[in-house]
């Protein structure tokens, strides 16, 4: 390669997948930097990221448990979609028994803020009381 003066060439595989340009309504950050809970189903956190494969880009949305750092919930596709997100936080409803005060915090992306997440939220919540 010296000799022909030739290298390699890198392909940048990166791809955005937060979309917090949008006109949904946000909440607040209500966990707070707190990463330490004292026992299981206090805190979740959900985040989505990719994946790059011959066939192409894959999308992953986990949840995870702070106080176990295990992950209770997962979905992975081929697009970046709120459906996405709503399957990954339907297994975890299904791994998990819910207490009352649960926070799941995430990003501010547009999955997250859809409103079939929001209610998907509210309706669990709605199960928790």
């Amino acid at each position: 390669m010296q000799e022909l003066d030739t290298g390699a060439v890198a392909k940048k595989k990166y791809r955005a997948t937060t979309d917090s340009n949008h006109s949904q309504p946000v909440a607040e950050n209500h966990l707070n930097r707190k990463i330490t809970p004292d026992q299981p189903n206090q805190s979740w956190v959900a985040d989505i990221t990719y994946i790059y494969t011959r066939e192409g880009w894959l999308y992953l949305a986990t949840i995870m448990d702070l106080y176990s750092r295990k992950i209770i919930g997962w979905s992975l596709r081929d697009r970046l979609t709120k459906e996405l997100v709503m399957a990954a936080l339907h297994m975890a409803l299904k791994q998990r028994k819910l207490y009352y005060n649960l926070l799941l915090h995430s990003d501010r992306g547009s999955q997250y803020a859809s409103v079939l997440y929001q209610l998907l939220l509210k309706k669990m919540v709605y199960y928790i009381l």
